[in-house]
């Protein structure tokens, strides 16, 4: 299953624990490698800075929470389960024909 993972960087300290925040993201980013059964299709950062996005794909959860659990003093996750866009509307096109169909 495919998820798109938003995060946003906690930047609630004043400038200097927000610097030495940044820092210490960056080596434990530099350590992490993604869970085996994880894909990562893409990996993208906000222009403004304050955070990025993924897209990723994995039929385990808990791929997700390992993830996220290692980040997470760092940033705040929201996490959407995604279909192709091709699934999506072939499945909204059975719908519209399931409620057109009753009378």
């Amino acid at each position: 299953m495919k998820f798109v993972v938003s995060l946003t960087f906690r930047l609630n300290g004043s400038v200097a624990e927000n610097e030495a925040a940044a820092g210490r993201v960056l080596d434990v980013y530099s350590k992490w490698t993604p869970p085996a059964g994880m894909t990562i299709h893409q990996l993208v950062s906000r222009a403004d800075g304050a955070g990025g996005f993924a897209v990723v794909e994995t039929d385990n959860a808990a791929d997700l929470i390992d993830t996220t659990s290692k980040f997470a003093p760092f940033a705040d996750y929201e996490i959407y389960p995604v279909v192709d866009i091709a699934d999506g509307v072939r499945v909204s096109q059975e719908a519209i024909a399931f409620r057109e169909s009753i009378k």
